[in-house]
């Protein structure tokens, strides 16, 4: 095997040099027109996002043949390697697998090192893969979440506090206000006040 890695931010390398030496990096890299990019770490706010997606995608495809996997799965689209925080793949992959090239769904929880190449490089690259379904792009920094569907022509919906989203591709429907569940917004705040408030208003009328 080959020695570990040395961390790029950026770098040129072939696709065999990369996956020789992705496993014995110390941080994650993808993949990207013959380029290693080294992975920035997440805030409480992404990771609390991605957690609760794919917990509630897990608890709803136990028992199926469809999988959610975190973000140390890679997915692969040609030469190009890239590692979503949430990814949804009914082939039965292996043991040992270390990336998917069939994902049924793609979820990526956007900040702002990853904001633009979410919307632009990997949207342009996982639209090309004939098995997926769904694209999702659920903002961190404020309260939005954009569902690109297939069968939409990869047309951009966006869903807000109050809204249910479907995730057509699995089966299921979750709140906007589940997804950001412990995300401590100013605007998840509000919105929580408001609901105790109109249940604490129901419950007078009573």
């Amino acid at each position: 095997m080959s020695p570990p890695a040395k961390d790029y931010l950026h770098h040129h390398m072939t696709e065999q040099a990369y996956l020789d030496s992705e496993p014995y990096s110390e941080c994650r890299h993808e993949y990207i027109d013959g380029y290693v990019y080294a992975m920035a770490g997440a805030t409480a706010a992404h990771n609390r996002i991605a957690g609760n997606v794919y917990r509630h995608i897990g608890n709803h495809l136990e028992g199926k043949p469809c999988q959610p996997y975190m973000s140390d799965l890679r997915v692969k689209v040609g030469r190009q390697y890239f590692y979503p925080d949430v990814v949804v793949d009914c082939s039965s992959l292996s043991d040992q697998s270390t990336f998917s090239e069939s994902p049924t769904l793609i979820i990526e929880v956007l900040s702002k090192s990853t904001r633009q190449t979410d919307k632009t490089k990997k949207l342009l690259s996982y639209t090309q893969i004939a098995s997926l379904e769904e694209y999702v792009l659920i903002d961190s920094e404020i309260v939005e979440v954009e569902v690109l569907r297939k069968q939409a022509g990869w047309r951009p919906e966006c869903y807000y506090l109050g809204d249910d989203v479907t995730f057509n591709s699995i089966g299921l429907t979750l709140s906007v206000e589940a997804i950001y569940e412990r995300v401590q917004h100013q605007d998840v705040a509000d919105w929580l006040a408001k609901k105790a408030q109109m249940a604490a208003d129901l419950s007078a009328e009573g």
